[in-house]
């Protein structure tokens, strides 16, 4: 069985996400209603591909993270992940918010403990949105690309806090209902990067449904149902504890083990499994499901800065040079679907570009002898003694990048261009990416259902992807570019953030800044005993209403 999620945004959620109303609606629940009656107990087998690395929920959108925190917290708001309309979740209601989005008031639900039986009161969730927007950079804990332009906020009383900004922060309502707001503890909050990280999973203290009871360093991460937990989003059918009493989150490297371990019935869910495996879940006591990330596209971020790409219509040669559509047939199934523009067509903002994106070979060839760049004679082009040659990380992440870059790789050889592959592990890739001497062409994606996702992977101050911004002077090498996208995230009105998103996506595709590639899915293999399993709006596992039919 194999089923394929992908939302399409209805006018009504665009409104829903950026011109909040101050009552509660009556949205759709989402999609965890039980195929029979559901049974309570037993503990699931989660195999992930890569280990986590912080539990910091501004820093956690890596999956792995955001898998463990997306069922250890829980947020103000919950996006229904059909509708990725806003609900309300701890707080009773959607937030009162004033005419420019300045200013934010939520009233919260009464009785909401943390599991270490502390209350989730208004004084603490004022902590929560103020570490998370300010940061601290003594603690190593950086702000949230989620909240834009936090100034304060203010406990009005036990279960009302209002929050204050110093400009349009349209998108902050949507910003509490993901992970990088998940709320946590008094204690929690105290702790520092390292106290986040690997080592100490047991110290980061939700009032979600399951907690964090055991840990062995980079391979296993045991989760147990909270008993009393009983403060679910209203419209979801599950209110009270987990049927599940645990989770094991394991780490399975290799596709093949994942894919083989649950086949073989010693597992019984697992994320990322990719294309040509898929097939294997077509069998009887199987299934699959693609779920959609409603973000950025999985896709090549150029870094225009360095000098064999400073040049326009070499960005377009290369552009032109790799055809997105072979890339699609031979590594990848009908879950990917071909990019037509830097967001997914799920995204709020969209807009096609895709008359930027077409493969031309000989139009390829003639840009980049009209620029100049000669093949010398070992095939490779030059120009003023400097070689046009390329360096791709393999973002570890995404499914299949070191196949995909292997394919730019041939591609681009017949038009002189070289291309090499960076390796490493996860950390090596990191450190490379901040680096345009070490990568210069930068494979990424990013998940999120609010306009404010094209700021979070191209703004100068959030994941920089192009390195407009260069940290060592502090210059930006294209500064309209960085106003549109603030613009995303600081006008009021969402006509005037679909203004701005359309007008950085035409900017990103003129410029040949990047090549969005395809719609990237979380694609998750499982056993058909698995029931009411679901995913939130980006595609990350959700486990309060799962149970196993055995």
């Amino acid at each position: 069985m194999l089923v394929r999620r992908r939302t399409t945004l209805a006018a009504a959620a665009a409104t829903a996400l950026a011109g909040l109303v101050t009552s509660c609606s009556s949205a759709a629940s989402g999609n965890d209603a039980p195929s029979g009656e559901p049974k309570t107990g037993g503990t699931l087998t989660y195999l992930e591909p890569q280990t986590w690395t912080t539990l910091y929920p501004p820093a956690a959108g890596f999956y792995p993270n955001g898998g463990i925190v997306n069922n250890i917290t829980d947020r103000l708001l919950w996006q229904n992940p059909e509708t990725l309309e806003l609900e309300p979740w701890i707080a009773t209601a959607l937030p009162q918010v004033n005419a420019d989005a300045t200013e934010y008031t939520f009233t919260l639900r009464d009785g909401v403990t943390y599991s270490d039986g502390t209350p989730l009161d208004a004084a603490n969730v004022l902590a929560n949105i103020d570490l998370f927007g300010k940061g601290d950079p003594d603690r190593a804990l950086t702000v949230s690309e989620a909240i834009n332009n936090y100034d304060r906020g203010e406990v009005l009383d036990e279960r009302t806090v209002k929050f204050y900004f110093t400009a349009p922060a349209p998108g902050f309502a949507q910003a509490v209902s993901t992970i990088n707001s998940g709320l946590l503890s008094t204690a929690s909050l105290q702790l520092d990067g390292e106290g986040f990280g690997p080592g100490h999973a047991t110290a980061v203290i939700g009032s979600g449904p399951f907690v964090v009871d055991d840990e062995e360093i980079g391979t296993r991460v045991s989760l147990v149902a909270r008993q009393d937990y009983d403060w679910a989003p209203p419209s979801r059918t599950r209110q009270g504890r987990p049927f599940l009493d645990g989770i094991d989150v394991v780490v399975a490297g290799e596709d093949s083990v994942r894919v083989g371990t649950v086949v073989a019935g010693q597992a019984d869910l697992a994320r990322q499994i990719e294309a040509p495996d898929e097939g294997q879940f077509e069998a009887d006591g199987l299934a699959l499901l693609a779920a959609a990330t409603n973000g950025v596209n999985n896709g090549f971020s150029f870094r225009f800065r360095t000098p064999q790409l400073q040049e326009l219509p070499v960005r377009q040669a290369i552009i032109a040079g790799i055809d997105r559509r072979a890339i699609l047939d031979t590594l990848f199934s009908d879950s990917y679907v071909l990019a037509t523009g830097a967001l997914a067509t799920t995204a709020l903002g969209y807009v096609d570009t895709s008359a930027s994106y077409r493969h031309d070979p000989a139009e390829a060839a003639r840009l980049l002898d009209q620029a100049g760049w000669r093949v010398g004679g070992d095939g490779v082009r030059e120009k003023d003694g400097v070689k046009l040659a390329l360096t791709f990380n393999e973002a570890l992440p995404q499914p299949r990048s070191k196949e995909v870059v292997t394919l730019v790789q041939e591609q681009l050889a017949k038009l002189g261009v070289q291309v090499e592959l960076h390796p490493g592990d996860q950390a090596a890739q990191t450190a490379a990416a901040l680096d345009p001497q070490t990568v210069q062409v930068y494979h990424s994606m990013v998940g999120r259902a609010d306009f404010d996702v094209l700021k979070s992977q191209y703004f100068s101050k959030n994941r920089n992807t192009l390195l407009n911004l260069d940290k060592g002077d502090g210059t930006l090498g294209d500064a309209e570019l960085d106003a549109l996208l603030n613009d995303i995230a600081s006008k009021a009105t969402t006509a005037e953030r679909q203004a701005a998103s359309q007008a950085a996506q035409q900017r990103l595709a003129e410029q040949a800044y990047v090549l969005p590639l395809f719609e990237e899915p979380q694609v998750f293999g499982f056993r058909s005993d698995v029931q009411g399993f679901t995913t939130e709006s980006v595609g990350r596992p959700s486990f309060h209403a799962t149970w196993l039919d055995r």
